[in-house]
């Protein structure tokens, strides 16, 4: 490939790039002529020019640069979020103006809901009319598990909805298996209702009937989507389907996964996470639990390792394998 035939998209690494780029990481340099094959290389930060000798190309390490390609696409993320909520903004009225027409009238493939409240009573309306099923992933909500009347609430919602035939599939984080309110609620609900859990979920969503669907619209989840579009319900159920084959189960039957050598499923998970460069509070919000919960478990997994400092548990889990250990019944 010549320098004037090369190019990609974004921060995307060319063949060649990857080629010179593990040559650098084996040899701790390059020339800086070699580059002119691929100059991603230098613009994306991948080498950049040794302090004492300037001719020579050294490489940022690959941890660093995994943190930085992360935080860049989170950044693109969060920032298409914000541009879909302007662009929700915008249709929201324009939607009403086209509400004249009888069919977008009756059943609109999507509805804005602006407040928790607006979401919640469209959800108990459509459980109402549900006869069926409901899929239901539920990340963990701190402020909801400290609201007694919110359960209380979805308590009744749900036993409504079991008492009328209809089956409810939820799927929580594996940190919500001895949630004290997650327990009460399974102690107590009676009917054709199934729960298993998983180390990460998505966000929150929840599909009745496989006609109306839920999902968060905004970052705190106060804005909401109500969607009755048949290809993205369709989307949605495999999605959670897919989900669900991979979950562990909790109720009515609980399975435990094994630990393997001293690891935990749990301490998997979070080795898992360090090694892609997540801090402690991004790995406590992923897992669902609190940050000082999560240093409890990396400080475990450091002492079953016997890593003395945070870069030394990085190099003892690739080293110990625990990431590709499969387990025994597998």
């Amino acid at each position: 490939m010549t320098h004037g035939t090369h190019g990609h998209r974004g921060d995307e690494l060319c063949e060649t790039g990857l080629a010179l780029y593990s040559r650098a990481l084996r040899d701790g340099h390059v020339g800086s002529g070699e580059v002119s094959t691929a100059p991603c290389l230098v613009h994306l930060g991948y080498l950049h020019p040794a302090i004492d000798d300037l001719d020579r190309l050294e490489p940022v390490p690959p941890a660093v640069m995994l943190q930085r390609l992360l935080r860049s696409s989170e950044d693109r993320i969060a920032d298409e979020r914000r541009r879909g909520q302007r662009v929700a903004d915008i249709f929201e009225p324009l939607m009403r103006l086209g509400s004249h027409n009888a069919a977008t009238e009756d059943t609109p493939a999507l509805r804005i809901l602006s407040s928790k409240e607006r979401t919640g009573q469209a959800i108990e309306e459509a459980m109402a009319e549900g006869r069926e099923e409901l899929l239901a992933i539920q990340p963990h909500d701190a402020q909801v598990s400290k609201r007694p009347d919110i359960l209380e609430g979805a308590m009744k919602r749900d036993q409504d909805f079991l008492d009328r035939g209809a089956r409810i599939r939820a799927l929580y984080q594996h940190t919500i298996r001895h949630a004290p309110y997650v327990r009460a609620r399974y102690e107590h609900l009676t009917g054709d209702v199934e729960a298993r859990t998983l180390d990460e979920v998505t966000e929150r969503l929840i599909v009745i009937d496989r006609t109306v669907a839920f999902i968060p619209a905004s970052a705190d989840r106060s804005v909401a989507l109500e969607v009755r579009h048949p290809a993205l319900i369709a989307y949605f159920v495999n999605i959670f389907d897919r989900l669900w084959h991979l979950a562990t189960a909790m109720h009515p039957e609980a399975a435990h996964p094994p630990t393997v050598n001293g690891i935990t499923p749990r301490q998997r998970a979070i080795a898992a996470l360090l090694t892609e460069g997540h801090t402690d509070s991004d790995i406590a919000d992923r897992l669902g639990m609190n940050v000082r919960t999560a240093r409890v478990h990396i400080a475990k997994l450091a002492a079953t390792l016997g890593s003395e400092s945070r870069a030394q548990l990085g190099y003892l889990i690739a080293e110990s394998g625990v990431l590709k250990q499969e387990d025994p019944d597998q």
